[in-house]
């Protein structure tokens, strides 16, 4: 995965860019399972309520910020 900068939208139907989405993680910290993460962040921001095409980079992301 290329280099996302912080104001780039990951989720265009909604939006969200990835600070929302690391700010969503930083709300996660007690969870380690990607895939509850990933709810989480969808909780939070919206993101992938839409189309769906942002689903896999933000998994990247989350697998990024898990694996520090």
């Amino acid at each position: 995965m290329g280099e996302i900068r912080e104001n780039e939208l990951v989720c265009r139907c909604k939006k969200v860019t990835l600070a929302d989405i690391e700010n969503a993680l930083d709300s996660s910290a007690q969870l380690s399972d990607a895939l509850k993460i990933f709810d989480h962040v969808r909780d939070v921001t919206k993101c992938s309520t839409g189309c769906g095409g942002c689903h896999d980079k933000i998994l990247g992301i989350i697998s990024e910020h898990i694996s520090g």
